[in-house]
């Protein structure tokens, strides 16, 4: 017993000690090498006709803000909001008590003036008359009449043009419409007090005409020298989806806004009062590259969260180049960086390349 015990113990030393000699298995020896094979495109050059898918958004064709230009009383508003409107026609009164009695006594200055300046025409053509009798006048007592008519008649012009001056506040009075549209803001009612105020104020009445809109849009600064004015755009709007509309560009602004943006506009008939101002539209806007374009399938292109680039293959190693976007069409994309036409470029490609990786 004693003896098979102490052979059971040998045994599992001698175990124990192959064991311990036995090298670590390395795993990174079991991994075998890929022999992934990659589509290799290249880079062409040409020009690239395309479009950008640019946000829109429809404004009125005119559009006024109605503030007084006088202190008064909001006397009676014959519109309100909605209310379909013509040229020259009348929105609401205003009442100024104090005008009145300013025209009145306008108008009372200026008879009373009219009546001394009478006085010194009569009284001049009079002693022009007795002149003609030798001696009977002086010349200095002619001349003397000659300038207080002159004066008296200058003093009633005077006070017939502030009569018209103070008729002309008094039709500030009566507020018209300039043009035809709708009201689409009343802010005032019947007793209100209004008095002359900045842009930045209410304003009464808010005025546009809607028969005609501006589609404005905003190209971005890459994109300024490369729109083609010409050719009509397409457009369809958030609130009418599935229906598509074709028109040319209006006008142009030719200067960067404060966004590095210019703005364009686009005309756009609204007969039958579908088109509301304030819709959003997204625009394809015909784009132009230059002569000299280089484009790379888009396909190409790797994007992540830090950079673009492309993995040109040079000697059959793979270089991560950085690009910038230009122009996207279907198939191909205007890109700039480190990059020139003929080279060759991984298609299809992905982060799993890093540079100097052997490409097959």
């Amino acid at each position: 017993m004693k003896t098979k015990f102490i052979i059971i113990a040998s045994a599992a030393l001698f175990f124990a000690a192959c064991s311990g000699n036995q090298k670590p298995v390395d795993l990174t020896e079991q991994k075998t090498i890929s022999n992934k094979k990659y589509e290799i495109g290249t880079i062409t050059e040409k020009a690239l006709s395309s479009y950008a898918r640019l946000p829109g958004q429809l404004n009125p064709f005119n559009e006024v803000n109605l503030f007084p230009k006088v202190n008064g009383f909001v006397k009676t508003v014959l519109v309100d909001r909605g209310t379909q409107v013509r040229k020259g026609q009348l929105l609401l009164t205003l009442e100024a008590p104090e005008m009145e009695s300013q025209l009145q006594a306008a108008n009372s200055r200026y008879l009373q003036a009219q009546e001394s300046a009478n006085a010194s025409k009569e009284k001049y053509s009079r002693l022009k008359q007795a002149a003609t009798e030798p001696g009977s006048v002086s010349p200095l007592e002619l001349d003397n009449a000659l300038s207080r008519m002159k004066s008296d008649l200058a003093i009633a012009n005077s006070e017939k043009a502030n009569v018209g001056s103070v008729g002309t506040m008094q039709g500030y009075l009566r507020i018209y419409a300039p043009f035809d549209g709708t009201i689409v803001q009343r802010n005032v009612s019947p007793g209100a007090l209004v008095a002359p105020g900045k842009a930045t104020d209410q304003p009464m009445l808010v005025l546009q005409d809607t028969r005609k809109l501006r589609l404005e849009v905003a190209i971005p600064e890459d994109y300024v020298d490369k729109v083609n004015l010409k050719q009509a755009v397409t457009f369809t709007f958030n609130a009418i989806p599935g229906i598509s509309h074709s028109a040319k560009i209006s006008r142009s602004a030719n200067a960067l806004g404060i966004m590095r943006s210019e703005a364009i506009e686009i005309d756009v008939l609204n007969k039958d009062g579908q088109l509301k101002p304030g819709m959003y539209a997204e625009v394809k806007i015909p784009m132009r590259s230059g002569a000299k374009s280089l484009l790379v399938p888009n396909s190409a292109i790797v994007r992540s969260t830090e950079r673009k680039y492309v993995i040109v293959a040079r000697n059959d190693k793979a270089v991560l180049t950085d690009i910038k976007e230009g122009l996207t069409g279907k198939d191909a994309t205007e890109v700039f960086g480190n990059v020139k036409a003929g080279d060759r470029i991984v298609l299809n490609a992905g982060d799993d390349l890093k540079d100097g990786d052997t490409i097959r």
